[in-house]
C-alpha cells in the first residue's frame, strides 16, 4: 500500500512539475542580446528570403538567432539587409526544430 501511495505521489510531482515548465516556457522570458545582425539571404547566403539574424559570440562559440518577421523586424530590416551591422535586440526566445527564434520588441542599432 505504501509503495502505490509513493508511486502515484511521484507520478502527480512529476506531472506538475512538467506542466509549470511548459507553462513557463510559454510565457516567454524578454532578453536582451547583443552581435552581429545581417540578412539571413542577403549575407549569410542561408535562406531564399529576407530575414534577420543576430550572431552572438561568447566564449569564443558563435550563437545564431533567426528573428522572427514581425513589424519591428520588417522596419529594420533594410539597416542590415546587404551588410553586417553590430545590433541589440530585445526580445523572447524559443528553440524551433534546431534554430533558436527571437520574437523581437525593439531592434536597435548597437552604439
Amino acid at each position: 500500500m505504501k509503495k502505490l501511495l509513493l508511486t502515484t505521489i511521484t507520478i502527480a510531482a512529476l506531472a506538475i512539475g512538467l506542466v509549470a515548465t511548459a507553462t513557463a516556457e510559454s510565457k516567454g522570458k524578454t532578453i536582451t542580446l547583443s552581435g552581429k545582425g545581417c540578412c539571413a539571404k542577403c549575407c549569410l547566403k542561408e535562406s531564399e528570403t529576407c530575414q534577420n539574424v543576430l550572431t552572438v559570440e561568447k566564449d569564443g562559440k558563435k550563437t545564431k538567432y533567426y528573428i522572427v518577421q514581425n513589424d519591428v523586424s520588417k522596419s529594420f530590416h533594410s539597416q542590415i539587409c546587404e551588410t553586417v551591422k553590430n545590433i541589440t535586440v530585445t526580445a523572447t526566445c524559443k528553440k524551433v526544430g534546431d534554430k533558436l527564434e527571437l520574437t523581437p520588441e525593439k531592434i536597435e542599432a548597437a552604439k
